[in-house]
């Protein structure tokens, strides 16, 4: 096993883990992440906690 580190500036909130769209804005207050371009709706939580998973096992592949 091996620790992989993102960047910490990494939009993991603000991506859409379906489709990768990112969002301009993203209120702290907005528990629900929707995704305006493929309708995916999810926790914020959990939709970041995807898109923090793809990234270190992009950077593994790289």
């Amino acid at each position: 096993k091996a620790i992989i580190k993102i960047d910490k500036w990494f939009p993991s909130s603000k991506l859409c883990s379906g489709c990768g769209e990112k969002k301009a804005e993203l209120l702290l207050s907005e528990r629900v992440y929707h995704c305006e371009t493929c309708g995916m709706t999810l926790d914020r939580d959990h939709n970041a906690s995807i898109n923090i998973k793809n990234e270190g096992m992009r950077m593994t592949l790289a």
